[in-house]
């Protein structure tokens, strides 16, 4: 069953001043034919050289995806995240524990 990754941006913290992001904040959905499962988080993102930085109003979404990919640490990191996911929509499809009480009926 193939998994589809999808990584969106949640909300961006910026200086109203110059309007350089500070932080990302992200989502990340795994979905298959059956089951879905998901992450969310942060990062910090650093003063960008004021030669190469892009404007917020020029930002765009898959831009902002990779400087979270890449503070994370690259595709190895995002490699792991992806798999921890897959292993959560593995878990839904051959669970390995249940929860329950044999009285409970």
């Amino acid at each position: 069953m193939t998994t589809e990754f999808n990584w969106h941006i949640a909300q961006l913290i910026r200086h109203t001043a110059d309007g350089v992001v500070t932080t990302a904040h992200y989502t990340i959905d795994a979905k298959d034919a059956v089951y879905s499962a998901g992450a969310y988080g942060s990062v910090g993102l650093e003063q960008p050289d004021p030669e190469t930085m892009i404007p917020f109003d020029s930002l765009s979404e898959e831009i902002v995806v990779e400087w979270v990919k890449e503070k994370l640490g690259g595709d190895e990191k995002v490699e792991e995240i992806e798999a921890a996911l897959q292993s959560q929509l593995d878990q839904k499809h051959a669970p390995t524990e249940a929860a329950g009480l044999p009285w409970a009926g």
